[in-house]
C-alpha cells in the first residue's frame, strides 16, 4: 500500500470523510470500500503536492517522463494560440 500516513493527516481525514457518507451492513462491504479508496488515492487521484501526479506514478518513477510531457503538450499549445493570434491580428 503506497498510503502510509499517520492518523489525523489529509489522507486519514478524506478517507474518513467518505466511508462515513455509505452505511455499511457487513464487514466486507466496509473492507471492499477502504480497499476502493486505497486503490483510487493512489492511482487516479492527482495529489496537487506531487506537481499533480498520482503517489503510484511518483512511486513507480513516472513523474519525470510525465511532466516532460505535459511540459511538451503546453509549450506545444502556446505556440499554436500565439500563431492564431498572429493570424487573426493580420
Amino acid at each position: 500500500m503506497l498510503c502510509n500516513r499517520l492518523p489525523g493527516s489529509g489522507w486519514h481525514q478524506t478517507l474518513k470523510d467518505r466511508i462515513l457518507l455509505e452505511n455499511y451492513y457487513l464487514p466486507g462491504a466496509l473492507e471492499e470500500s477502504i480497499g476502493d479508496f486505497v486503490e483510487q488515492y493512489n492511482h487516479q487521484r492527482y495529489h496537487e503536492s506531487l506537481g499533480n501526479l498520482t503517489p503510484a506514478d511518483v512511486y513507480f518513477g513516472r513523474a519525470d517522463t510525465i511532466l516532460r510531457r505535459r511540459k511538451e503538450i503546453k509549450q506545444k499549445t502556446i505556440e499554436k494560440r500565439r500563431l492564431l493570434h498572429r493570424q487573426t491580428a493580420a
